[in-house]
This record gives C-alpha cells, structure tokens and sequence, in this order.
C-alpha cells in the first residue's frame, strides 16, 4: 500500500503534491517515449495488473492523514494512469474524502477521444495532458505509441474534451534534441495549440536520465521554440537546466519589445536580463508598462 503513495513533492506550478501512484508494482502504458526515466517496456492498451478501487482510497485516506497541509492529489502510474479501467469510480471515492485538496492528473492524452475516459477526466479539479507530437510520425518515433493511437484522434478527443471541461487544463510538451525541435513538428504543434488554447502550456525538455540515448536542448533552444508559437498562448518554459550564456543588457523598447512577442516568468526574466535590466524591468512594472497574469500558479509578465 505504501507504494502507492509517494511523496509530498514541492512544485512551483501545482504547489505541495501527493503523488497517488495508480500501477505501483510495473510499468504499464500505451506508450514507451525513447525519454522516458523507466526501463522500456511492451506497450499495451490496458492494464493486465488491475489495483482494487478500494486498496488506492485506503491509501489515499492515509496519506492525507499522514499529510495534512496537501494542495494537490496528484494521480499518475508507472506509465498511463487513463489505462486504469476504474478510474472513474476512484474519482467518485476520492473526490468524497479530499476535502479541500484539490485532484489532478497527469496523463500522455493517448486516450483523450475515449468518451468513457473524458467522463472519468471531468471529474479531476485540474487536467494535465502530454503533446510532443502534432504529426503521426513523429509521435510513432519519439513516443513511441502502441500501435492503433492515431496523433488525430488525439488532436480531436483534445478539442471535445477542451469544450467540455470547466477545470485547469495544462499541455506539457517536451522537447528532444533532432527529434520534436524541428521548425515543421513546432509549426505543427503551434496550428493545433492556437485551436486548443489551453489554460496553461508547460515546454521542457529531458532533466532525469532517460532510457534512451537522446538528448535535451538548452534553456536557449527552448526559448527560441517558444517564441514560434503564437504569442496568445500561455507558454511557460518549464526546465530545471540553467541558461548557459550570461545575462545579457536589455534597454526599456527591448524590453517591452520581447515582452510584445511572448510573456515571460521572472525565471525567464533572470535568466535573460542583468541587473541594470532587471531594474529598468521593475521600474517598467512599477509605472505600469508592465503587467502581470497569473496563469494556474504561474505569473507571467506582458506589456500592458
């Protein structure tokens, strides 16, 4: 049972969490990403080890006993939690004795355009859902999908869920070195994010060993990346690496000039600026040239 919950983890973007680990004992999932930190495995539609619905609420129960300042139940497997068949009825268990906390799951969306599991999804507080790929072929290279997943069907089971869901939805895409960084997967990525507009966009890359041998792109790259998309969408650069070229002197038109073509955190703000910029920043957000949105826990800084 104790598998079964892990944590609490600190997180900047969804605050203290416990983790509710739905395939404990082996990985099971409908994809095999070549970044992926577990050993590969077989891809599978469904789980063949199936927990009891009330083995997870009892953990669960514990575990918010045992943590009671928690500000997020956060339901994930080793591999996809959506392949859990009583996902649903969990939901209906844990949502009677979570309190205040809130629920939230991170899935890879491989099963998105399945009506019962959009049903199961509408009951979690906030939604965060995987995109590397907007192409087929690039979702059979680098996720690495089992076979029958079409990446259409996920871009349409994403827009009906989106229509939906009243909740948080987040996209997390991350980015491999050659694979997911080339200019025809980001514009494709782009056409479809600017149709989905979720809550909240989160791009990285590979931070934690992966079982493959593939690589990041730098901080660098993924600003670069960020800066394809659209500028309405709420792009959060999300990566633990630190910038490698130094700081550099932004005037204020610079300033308001980068912040015209994409909002940034005060991470990015850091990373990019020195400290006559910053100052030159503060003093722009001060006279309010400069305004903030919060976005899911993530403040972004825009021209106002």
């Amino acid at each position: 049972m104790s598998d079964i919950i892990f944590g609490p983890i600190h997180s900047r973007r969804f605050g203290k969490s416990l983790g509710v680990d739905l395939s404990p004992g082996k990985k099971q999932c409908n994809f095999d990403c070549l970044y992926c930190e577990l050993d590969p495995a077989k891809t599978m539609a469904k789980q063949d080890e199936v927990l009891p619905v009330e083995t997870i609420v009892n953990a669960v129960k514990k575990g918010l006993e045992e943590h009671g300042d928690i500000d997020v139940l956060t339901i994930t497997a080793n591999g996809e939690p959506t392949l859990y068949s009583h996902l649903s009825e969990l939901m209906d268990e844990i949502n009677k004795i979570k309190g205040n906390v809130k629920t939230l799951i991170l899935s890879n969306a491989a099963t998105i355009d399945d009506v019962k599991v959009q049903d199961a999804l509408m009951k979690f507080d906030e939604v965060k859902l995987s995109l590397d790929c907007a192409t087929q072929k690039c979702l059979r290279k680098l996720d690495r999908s089992h076979e029958g997943i079409d990446v259409e069907h996920i871009k349409e089971g994403m827009l009906t869920f989106k229509k939906r869901y009243r909740g948080m939805l987040v996209i997390e895409v991350l980015i491999v070195k050659s694979l997911n960084d080339r200019p025809e997967e980001i514009e494709a990525l782009n056409a479809f994010l600017a149709k989905l507009h979720p809550t909240r966009i989160d791009i990285g890359t590979i931070d934690r060993p992966p079982a493959f041998d593939v690589k990041p792109v730098s901080y660098e790259e993924l600003l670069h990346i960020a800066h394809q998309f659209d500028a309405s969408l709420p792009i959060y650069i999300a990566s633990r690496k630190k910038a490698e070229i130094a700081p550099s002197f932004y005037d204020k038109e610079e300033i308001l000039h980068t912040l015209e073509k994409r909002p940034l955190t005060q991470e990015d703000v850091e990373a990019l600026m020195d400290e006559k910029s910053q100052n030159l920043f503060n003093t722009l957000v001060k006279s309010g040239k400069i305004t903030t949105v919060n976005t899911n826990g993530v403040v972004f800084y825009k021209k106002a």
